[in-house]
């Protein structure tokens, strides 16, 4: 078996499971937000249970439009926080929240080796510890809450391995964009994205939330990774419980095996409105902007900021541009405050917001109007995304979206830099 028939199969109690086949998985955490828990509160007390399985296994995060941007956010956020408090579950409000995909591995809330669900399709994003992670709609969510299990179908599994040296402005956005612009939005419907290789060893954690968090824009079910020391050492710091790590077998059978060498790749941008519209940045001609978002669960950890900082220090965001700097968690926003990030973005110009998913899905804190353009390191660049359905998103790195943010049109960082 591979890596993620092996995690699968620990969770059904089967010595092994096979592609297609239908399983009940018993889960390690579910997940939802102020956006997706109202639905399942509603479809749990409707099963008539009054108790949730195990409060210890469920989080809900507020984390989509908070601070919340009108009355109808704040009564489904109410809903939330009186049913997790009434249940005993885990949950972050504002003061204590972040972007949930950020929170959650720093919590130390997901580990190797576990089955996660969350109410949310980025919940792929927790392949990068080596767990099983996928995202499922409300009423599944609710099912889950009462009986800590879900059914599901083994997904194939597709293996990527990425041969060659990363660039300096090249990291897991670029490897994940450059992905799905080859083998498309669908490319890997409902598999699981095994990503390997000597690009992956060398890619720091940051990267790999990016790339597992993505998975699902190539229609994955899971993007995972093997466990390493990066991993081990990322994990060690923050585990609360005991993990196993799984590895797969040498003689593991995939659906598809996708090699590519990206010893060359530049800096990847996707145009509008499809993630898979993938091209380098050199390709792009003049493109001028409105606005530059830098964050989301996609690209909101400090590494990120780090990035965005190194570009604009020093420099002034174009006149005619907004830049949006949203840091993934509290935790995140201290640690960009204690290195002196914070005090450069607002020096160039930018602004800085309190944690929280805002723009990326059209929630609030950058919306855009009518004929606008941005560069974002979000995920998703549909239609009427991030506001007017005659705006337009365009995804990138934290490197891009800062140089861009400073020439006013989207640009290589090696034109700043």
């Amino acid at each position: 078996m591979n890596l993620a028939e092996k995690i699968l199969a620990a969770h059904c109690e089967k010595k092994a499971v096979t592609p297609g086949e239908f399983i009940n998985v018993q889960t390690d955490l579910i997940l939802s937000n102020d956006i997706t828990a109202p639905i399942a509160i509603k479809e749990f007390r409707k099963i008539g249970v009054k108790k949730v399985f195990d409060p210890k296994k469920i989080v809900m995060v507020a984390d989509h439009f908070v601070p919340n941007k009108d009355i109808t956010s704040a009564e489904q956020v109410k809903l939330m926080r009186d049913f997790a408090y009434e249940q005993g579950i885990m949950y972050y409000d504002v003061g204590q929240m972040g972007i949930e995909h950020c929170l959650l591995p720093e919590k130390g809330l997901v580990l190797p080796g576990d089955v996660i669900i969350g109410a949310d399709s980025h919940t792929c994003t927790y392949g990068a510890v080596g767990a099983f992670a996928t995202g499922m709609g409300s009423t599944d969510i609710a099912a889950a809450m009462a009986t800590g299990d879900i059914w599901m179908k083994v997904p194939p599994i597709i293996k990527f391995i990425y041969h060659g040296k990363l660039g300096k402005w090249v990291g897991g956005k670029d490897l994940i964009l450059y992905t799905i612009g080859q083998i498309g939005v669908d490319g890997a419907l409902y598999a699981a994205m095994e990503f390997t290789g000597e690009a992956i060893d060398n890619l720091p954690m940051d990267g790999r939330f990016t790339m597992a968090n993505m998975a699902i824009e190539a229609g994955g079910k899971a993007g995972i990774f093997h466990v390493d020391q990066n991993t081990l050492d990322y994990v060690k710091l923050r585990a609360k419980r005991p993990y196993k790590v799984y590895e797969p077998d040498a003689n593991a059978e995939y659906a598809q095996v996708i090699e590519y060498d990206i010893s060359k790749m530049e800096p990847q941008v996707s145009l509008p409105h499809l993630p898979s519209n993938a091209k380098p940045v050199s390709k792009l001609g003049k493109i001028e902007i409105d606005q530059s978002v830098i964050g989301s669960c996609t690209n909101g950890r400090i590494s990120d900021l780090r990035i965005a900082a190194e570009i604009l220090k020093g420099k002034k965001v174009h006149p005619k541009v907004r830049c949006i700097v949203i840091p993934g968690t509290q935790q995140i926003y201290l640690d960009a405050m204690h290195e002196g990030l914070i005090e450069i973005f607002i020096n160039a110009g930018a602004v800085v917001s309190t944690p929280t998913c805002g723009p990326c899905l059209g929630g609030y804190m950058g919306i855009l109007a009518g004929g606008e353009k941005a560069i974002s390191t979000t995920n998703r660049n549909f239609v009427g995304r991030m506001g007017s359905t005659k705006s337009e998103v365009y995804l990138a790195n934290p490197a891009v979206a800062a140089a861009s943010a400073i020439t006013g049109r989207i640009s290589s960082p090696e034109e700043i830099k």
